[in-house]
């Protein structure tokens, strides 16, 4: 397993009665199932809590549906970052018009170099930038759905 080696979906947007709807529709299901599955594991740790047998369970399972669902919801995050080829480039794309979207779709192949540099020079000079891109939302939907502060 590595870093990015999550390939694209093949999509034919030709397929699609609107084109560009489809496209977003397409590119928000995966931060959309990210969020699904962060909301899953939110309500099984409340049912978990509410119920007789919770205690006994153990931390264990608690810090595994907390991580569930912060993890999903990161990534939920990130793959909104509007850099391509990320699911929120795909979306603004099919949200600007025609002739600035071809132009934004051009820089496409220098996308993940944009966020790997954005990684290692914050990493560099101890700032970073996805963290402050990331996190924050993350964090307000995992205590709305945990109903605690994180």
């Amino acid at each position: 397993m590595g870093f990015g080696w999550a390939k694209p979906v093949p999509v034919n947007p030709h397929a699609f009665r609107n084109p560009r709807r489809g496209e977003i529709l397409v590119a928000a299901a995966g931060p959309a199932s990210n969020v699904f599955l962060a909301i899953v594991a939110a309500i099984l740790l409340r049912l978990m809590i509410m119920s007789p047998i919770g205690g006994n369970l153990g931390g264990a399972v608690v810090t595994l549906l907390i991580s569930i669902a912060s993890v999903n919801l990161y990534l939920a995050f990130f793959n909104l970052i509007p850099i391509p080829p990320l699911d929120g480039s795909r979306i603004l794309s099919a949200l600007l018009p025609v002739r600035y979207a071809a132009k934004y779709e051009a820089v496409e192949k220098y996308g993940m170099t944009v966020v790997f540099a954005l990684i290692v020079i914050g990493g560099l000079i101890g700032f970073s930038f996805m963290s402050m891109i990331v996190v924050p939302p993350a964090r307000l939907i995992l205590s709305l759905l945990l109903g605690v502060g994180f």
